[in-house]
């Protein structure tokens, strides 16, 4: 047997924000987001939903998806950089809502590639045969560290939760590879200052566009296969010319790769998951299919995952 992805789940607050609707508080215009980020809108979160209150939506989903309860669940994994206190921990929180009494729980932070490194670390405790059903989420209010009168930020990001339950599958099918990195040198370049999110874009693009095709390769090589097999890529949604830049070096048709950015904007840790639910929803992703998740943070932090679909 080996480590997998057995069900998934997202969800996005009601509440649109569009384009037009952030030129009336700052100085910016639907064209200028639109051809520069390929966001057109974005999902934001009443004062009264916090990140663990999508968490918990999107857990439920992966869930039934997986045809699990609680009491099925052995470990809960959250990756997240906007929790709802610093403790207790939105998995905790979500331990406690869901009836997982027999899950550990704990949250961890790798920015918008948090979701990678939390699936990365649930691969090795269904490998080592120490627990069997894993939850990983991605849930993310970025709403509550973005500076509304900045506009070089507040046009990026949305709030979401995506999720995942991790458990073992048939030696055909399943994580056939991965990668993770870091590099704290780059740090500076995007961070929260403070209450709010504070970035170099200009740098953090140049970081993007390179490593985010590189790491794509990586895995699908790792894995065995060349870039002519990938049957599906989902990048993290951040911004269309930087998920572009993979794209084209894997050769891969516009029409397989996942793009939910200009409904949701960037939504951190929750944007892979989101778009994988969604992928596999809309049968974009099919039984069998080898599929490339790929993602870059703040940290400066990426991580990537060749995986065959299906149990």
């Amino acid at each position: 047997m080996r480590a997998g992805i057995i069900g998934a789940g997202h969800y996005v607050p009601d509440k649109i924000v569009t384009n037009a609707d952030l030129e009336k508080i700052v100085d910016t215009n639907d064209e200028w987001i639109r051809t520069r980020t390929g966001i057109e809108e974005r999902r934001i979160a009443e004062d009264t939903m916090d990140t663990s209150d999508m968490a918990y939506e999107a857990a439920i989903r992966a869930m039934e998806a997986a045809n699990i309860t609680g009491a099925d669940i052995d470990l809960i994994l959250v990756a997240t950089v906007t929790p709802d206190t610093p403790f207790p921990t939105v998995s905790c929180m979500l331990q406690d809502r869901l009836g997982a009494t027999k899950a550990a729980a704990m949250d961890l932070s790798a920015a918008c590639a948090g979701f990678m490194y939390g699936v990365v670390t649930a691969k090795q405790f269904i490998d080592t045969a120490v627990y069997k059903n894993i939850l990983v989420v991605g849930a993310e209010k970025l709403s509550k560290i973005t500076d509304w009168t900045d506009r070089n930020t507040c046009v990026l990001f949305g709030d979401g939760a995506g999720a995942v339950v991790v458990g073992e599958v048939s030696d055909d099918k399943g994580i056939l590879s991965f990668e993770l990195g870091a590099d704290g040198s780059g740090g500076k370049h995007l961070y929260q200052d403070k209450d709010f999110i504070s970035m170099n874009g200009r740098e953090v693009f140049k970081f993007a566009v390179r490593q985010m095709p590189e790491s794509s390769l990586h895995v699908v090589e790792k894995a065995g296969y060349t870039k002519e097999d990938v049957d599906y890529l989902i990048p993290h949604q951040a911004n269309i010319r930087i998920m572009e830049a993979a794209r084209n070096k894997l050769g891969i048709p516009v029409e397989k790769m996942a793009t939910s950015v200009k409904r949701f904007g960037n939504t951190s840790s929750a944007s892979i998951p989101i778009a994988l639910s969604e992928a596999v929803q809309n049968g974009d992703v099919k039984d069998g299919n080898l599929i490339v998740l790929v993602g870059f943070g703040g940290g400066l932090t990426w991580g990537a995952i060749a995986m065959k679909w299906g149990r």
